[in-house]
């Protein structure tokens, strides 16, 4: 019984940090053209190659 006095309040912390984490993310834009990333990897950007043009 003494243990959930423990792991009660870390889980409860770790769930907040992971809220906070999760909020922060989603104001400063992380999550804005997630379709856009995808679809980018696909296309090959022309390399530039030195000495060459």
């Amino acid at each position: 019984m003494n243990v959930m006095l423990i792991l009660l309040p870390v889980a409860l912390l770790l769930g907040g940090c992971g809220l906070v984490g999760f909020l922060w993310a989603l104001r400063s834009g992380q999550f804005e053209d997630p379709d856009g990333d995808a679809a980018r990897i696909l296309f090959d950007e022309p390399s530039q190659r030195q000495g060459r043009s």
